[in-house]
């Protein structure tokens, strides 16, 4: 092989070196704010949780799994993280059935060539704490909003203790959630709308198919994904829940709607045991991956299917 032969064969492989380098230092930027972001954060709580920790002297001591073993035995972790379940899953379909059902009339609204701008962004523009603020007011036994219709209908009746009593206080953070985070599905499932092929309605409709026929054989199964991914997306926002239950119920009455990033927080700021909360804080992480791994499993072979 002469000289210029062996330069061009070693021409290709040096420039695939360079592109790699080159490419690494591109990546290089993204991959440490990954690491100063994600990573070291949650290194830190890791650490904590096989600690002795407290706000003033973090790392007093390594005690192995004992803030793991009390876990299960202290009466409050594990059905805090009971009660993230029962608020995160309903609320996250409250929300999504609802945000399908306006996002339905919108599509239908603009195919039917009507011009419909409903303001929705509202409840989502509202700060959580102003959102609980308002709530708190309107749901309140002597003066709220709520309360006064029902005396104005049954007179003499007793009012309601929506956030005193349970269940009703839990119903009512659900309820307060959905109505937040309902725009959001809107806008995201409406969009998903917009992109269906117009032709198979066209066809459904010489097919003489009846709206319920429509939704259950087309819209649905097209749209399905769509409505996989943001239940997806509501879920993980839903079992990070504070403000409103910090807001509107303090966690009660009792225990009630003490979830587990409210108990996290009482465990870390009100009794300053920083170990602990960061044995909670993993717990929460598997509880939460147990739920969203799977669904995350759904989502991408409705993708692939579709």
């Amino acid at each position: 092989m002469t000289k210029t032969a062996a330069v061009l064969t070693a021409a290709p492989g040096r420039e695939k070196r360079r592109t790699r380098r080159t490419g690494r230092a591109l990546l290089a930027p993204a991959v440490i704010a990954i690491l100063i972001v994600a990573i070291y954060p949650l290194a830190y709580i890791v650490a904590a949780a096989f600690s002795e920790s407290s706000l003033g002297q973090p790392f007093t001591d390594w005690v192995g799994f004992d803030n793991f073993t009390t876990v299960p035995g202290d009466g409050v972790t594990l059905p805090s993280l009971g009660r993230s379940l029962i608020f995160a899953i309903p609320s996250a379909l409250l929300a999504l059935v609802a945000g399908l059902v306006v996002a339905l009339s919108l599509d239908a609204a603009v195919k039917g060539g009507r011009i419909i701008r409903v303001l929705l962004l509202l409840p989502l523009m509202t700060p959580p704490v102003m959102a609980g603020v308002i709530w708190k007011l309107m749901l309140a036994p002597t003066g709220g909003l709520l309360n006064n219709v029902v005396q104005m209908a049954s007179p003499g009746a007793d009012p309601i203790a929506f956030l005193g009593s349970s269940p009703m206080a839990m119903i009512s953070l659900i309820v307060v959630d959905a109505w937040q985070w309902t725009p959001f599905c809107v806008l995201l499932v409406f969009a998903a709308l917009q992109t269906l092929p117009g032709e198979v309605y066209e066809a459904s409709q010489v097919d003489g198919a009846g709206v319920w026929q429509t939704f259950w054989r087309i819209t649905f199964p097209l749209v399905l994904p769509s409505l996989v991914t943001v239940l997806l997306l509501k879920l993980v926002v839903s079992f990070k829940v504070f403000d409103l239950v910090f807001i509107m119920t303090g966690g009660g009455p009792g225990f009630d709607t003490t979830v587990s990033s409210y108990e996290i927080y009482r465990t870390a700021l009100q009794t300053f045991d920083v170990g602990a909360a960061a044995a909670q804080t993993i717990a929460f992480l598997v509880l939460v991956t147990l739920v969203i791994v799977p669904l995350n499993a759904v989502r991408q072979r409705l993708h692939r299917e579709g």
